[in-house]
């Protein structure tokens, strides 16, 4: 019965890495996938790599946290194949519905419903997760908020990336080896650029797998079954099939439907969420990696339909006699441009960017599909916090 146990507990383990996997792909490359910067498929082999490699430097803190320091009821091989039950499915039912759930919080959810059914939730440690909660997404908000409103511009002047017709690299093999080139119409600025997006979402895939690679093994360490080190791995493989798989609609939703970004605005979302994350981790607090780069992309977004005054005008004091509804103009660029305009000779200061080329925020992110994006994002940790409270608190079996 033990081995039948074990085994199942495996099963089950890999079906959270695997509904992981298809979740945090969309955060950490649905940006890059969304301004045609990768592909899906290289940016599913890039998040295996890269999730693998955090969950082994910076995930074991997490696994702590969340297999013996959150509750103290010692997991049992039923007690951890039922918690990862409820997270697998809750994750499974998000990703089916094309939004990336949070899975830090689906994760704490389910094992919180069953310290609580048992009276043995560490409510410090919950309370200290529950609160960092609540303020990162704020955070990234503001953060990308600031950058949107007074920043943006200057960096789309530092980076002036275009994506030119045909290949970013070719093979050159006139020689005795082959080597790389840059494509017939690509520019060194645009190569640059490129490497640093795609670069900045293997960070981002990093960060995710720092926080997350917990969430599919914990009550397996928690409870004996597995060593550190062997169910980190198990998880990250598991993280690399949902990659490969189901994580395409969420990049779609992530990428293309609720917003279309450029790779300025790429850069900068994926900077600020995964420099959280990362934190946050090292920290042991299993973070809402999904939830906060969703606000990065609205508070950049934001700010950048809200440019209502020049830096200038903020540091004087000044309030511009225009309105918010005289900011919008016909020939105002969208986030989706993915040419932007070579920079000016002389570029205006931060911040003193031209009202007239102020989007909209309809421009910028779809609020009806960042609705319901939040709105799922919160439901599903509360599916898994009741139903493994209900199951824990009533059912004989476990």
């Amino acid at each position: 019965m033990v081995e039948v146990l074990f085994a199942l507990g495996l099963v089950v383990a890999v079906f959270v890495g695997f509904n992981i996997g298809g979740s945090s792909t969309g955060v950490a490359f649905g940006p890059a996938v969304g301004s045609n910067t990768i592909t899906k498929l290289s940016a599913a082999a890039l998040m295996t790599v890269f999730a693998l490699a955090g969950g082994l430097l910076v995930g074991p803190a997490v696994v702590k946290s969340l297999g013996s320091d959150l509750v103290a009821t010692q997991f049992s091989p039923l007690v951890s194949i039922v918690v990862l039950f409820f997270i697998g499915t809750a994750l499974f039912l998000s990703n089916v519905a094309g939004v990336p759930a949070s899975t830090s919080m689906t994760a704490v959810g389910a094992i919180a419903g069953l310290g609580l059914a048992r009276q043995t939730l560490n409510e410090g440690l919950m309370l200290e997760i529950v609160s960092w909660w609540l303020v990162s997404p704020i955070i990234a908000f503001w953060v990308s908020g600031v950058i949107g409103r007074y920043f943006y511009p200057t960096l789309v002047e530092w980076f002036a990336v275009s994506q030119s017709e045909g290949s970013l690299l070719t093979i050159d093999r006139s020689g005795s080896l082959p080597r790389p080139e840059l494509g017939e119409n690509t520019t060194p600025r645009e190569f640059v650029g490129t490497v640093v997006v795609i670069g900045i979402g293997c960070y981002m895939g990093f960060s995710a797998g720092a926080s997350n690679v917990a969430n599919a093994v914990a009550p397996l360490v928690g409870n004996g079954s597995l060593d550190l080190y062997p169910a980190i791995l198990l998880g990250g493989g598991a993280i690399g099939l949902g990659a490969f798989t189901i994580a395409r609609r969420t990049m779609d939703t992530v990428g293309n439907d609720l917003t279309e970004l450029p790779l300025v605005a790429a850069i900068v979302v994926a900077t600020v969420a995964s420099t959280i994350v990362t934190f946050l981790s090292a920290l042991g607090i299993p973070a809402s990696f999904v939830i906060i780069a969703t606000m990065s992309i609205v508070g950049l977004g934001w700010g950048r339909a809200t440019r209502t005054t020049t830096l200038s005008e903020t540091m004087k004091g000044e309030v511009p006699a225009a309105s918010v509804g005289s900011l919008t103009s016909d020939s105002a660029p969208t986030v989706g441009d993915q040419t932007e305009d070579p920079p000016a000779d002389d570029p205006a200061p931060i911040g003193e960017e031209s009202r007239e080329d102020v989007p909209t925020a309809s421009d910028l992110f779809e609020p009806g599909t960042t609705a319901r994006v939040i709105f799922l994002q919160n439901v599903v940790p509360s599916i898994a916090t009741v139903a493994a409270y209900l199951v824990f608190r009533f059912s004989p079996i476990v």
